[in-house]
């Protein structure tokens, strides 16, 4: 017990140290594609390139906060990407099409297998396009919705397989599996999934029963499944809480959110280790 209660403080001492240091405002980029332009906020490092790119997939929560353009706990993600070399891009899905938090819209007009997965192709053909871009390490990375069109995205039928070079990895945090895991869902990419045994928004079952099925049809995917942890238990200083039915409308409607220091900790390590494959 004292070692985990160590590695909470070590966490929320060096989070505290990354919040009193915030990142430079990121660069807006508008990327073409059917509808418009896709607005999308840009963090990449000092020089030429060529550099390794992440592209960042917000959850139904959306992109913007009330104080930027970025959310802070997607802020939180984009700092130590960027401090490892990598640039991160963050399509905005929503607000591009002049839509707000979309977690309680009945009928949706932006759904995870088609638009979104729209929005990842037009992201990538616009990277390929950039001369700072390592064309052969883009990687992918989504939260809650997000990563369910991550899903979508690296499934060998997907369209964004005619694309050369593919994605270099993808990395999901607690997507929906129940539709993929019924479709016999496999991946063409190393894709890792991470997700709280408690998480009663997305279903740890059913992703788990996913990633199984999908390890006869492919080796590409791995799943973590942290014991104790709700959903958003990556998200820093955010404490367990159940999600009330007047609650902010860039919430789920119900279930239970809050950090894990432990299980964030170690999702951190994970993913640089992943995206260094």
């Amino acid at each position: 017990m004292r070692l985990i209660s160590a590695t909470a403080f070590l966490t929320l001492f060096l989070t505290a140290a990354a919040d009193a240091a915030p990142l430079p405002a990121p660069h807006q980029v508008d990327i073409p594609f059917s509808g418009g332009a896709l607005h999308a906020q840009l963090y990449k490092p000092d020089g030429d390139g060529p550099f390794p790119v992440v592209i960042a997939l917000h959850g139904c929560g959306g992109l913007a906060g009330l104080s930027g353009p970025v959310q802070r706990r997607y802020l939180d993600w984009a700092e130590p990407l960027l401090k490892s070399g990598s640039a991160v891009l963050l399509p905005d899905s929503y607000g591009s099409r002049e839509l707000g938090p979309q977690c309680r819209v009945k009928e949706r007009r932006v759904h995870a297998r088609r638009e979104r997965v729209a929005d990842i192709m037009a992201s990538r053909q616009w990277l390929q396009q950039q001369p700072w871009t390592a064309r052969d390490r883009i990687s992918l990375m989504g939260w809650a919705e997000g990563a369910s069109a991550l899903l979508w995205a690296v499934r060998p039928q997907s369209p964004t397989r005619k694309v050369e070079p593919d994605f270099r990895s993808a990395i999901a945090f607690y997507p929906d599996c129940r539709i993929s895991s019924g479709l016999g869902w496999s991946a063409r990419v190393p894709t890792l999934l991470l997700i709280g045994a408690r998480d009663d928004i997305s279903s740890p079952p059913a992703c788990r029963q996913m990633v199984d099925g999908a390890r006869g049809r492919s080796a590409l995917a791995r799943i973590v499944v942290y014991p104790g942890a709700l959903h958003d238990f990556d998200r820093a200083n955010l404490p367990p809480q159940a999600i009330g039915a007047a609650a902010d409308p860039a919430l789920p409607e119900r279930g239970h959110l809050g950090a894990d220091p432990a299980a964030r900790a170690d999702s951190v390590r994970r993913v640089k280790e992943w995206l260094a494959r």
